[in-house]
């Protein structure tokens, strides 16, 4: 493990797995072991697990290097019209509930690309499940390769 470290209202963890055979297994327990440390309910430990495993399976079908993975607590964060929200408003309503935050990095710059899988097909559907469990996903481009994120809602 890189760090763990608490922050002002969330925490953040990050490792990096070499692009080996029991890094899917790696990341797995490393994410659900400080998930439950960190508290958090079974039913988001339990699917960021599971798409954890299928990113990091992604990135080694396609990359000989290194797989990070980097947990985040996003804290609640007003927006407009929210009370403590950029424009000061009075009021009661917040935009955005807390969450926590994924990402997987590994060093190909190449986007991952949604492949139809057949109904007998063992795998193709990661990005789909993805694209279903997460509130949002997304990827960017780095430095040195890409960074495939997802945002699961965190109760409260």
């Amino acid at each position: 493990m890189i760090g763990l470290i608490d922050t002002e209202g969330g925490a953040c963890a990050e490792w990096t797995f070499p692009a080996e055979l029991d890094a899917v297994r790696s990341a797995r327990h490393a994410v659900r072991d400080t998930l439950h440390a960190w508290r958090l309910p079974p039913s988001v430990g339990d699917m960021a697990v599971l798409l954890v495993s299928e990113l990091v399976t992604n990135s080694l079908r396609y990359t000989s290097g290194p797989i990070g993975v980097r947990l985040a607590i996003r804290p609640v964060e007003p927006g407009p019209g929210d009370p403590g929200g950029p424009d000061g408003a009075e009021g009661s309503a917040v935009t955005e509930r807390a969450a926590l935050l994924v990402e997987v990095s590994d060093p190909l710059p190449d986007p991952p690309t949604e492949r139809p899988a057949g109904p007998d097909d063992e795998g193709g559907r990661g990005l789909q499940l993805l694209a279903v469990s997460a509130r949002r996903w997304g990827t960017r481009r780095g430095k040195t390769g890409k960074t495939v994120w997802f945002e699961l809602p965190l109760p409260g």
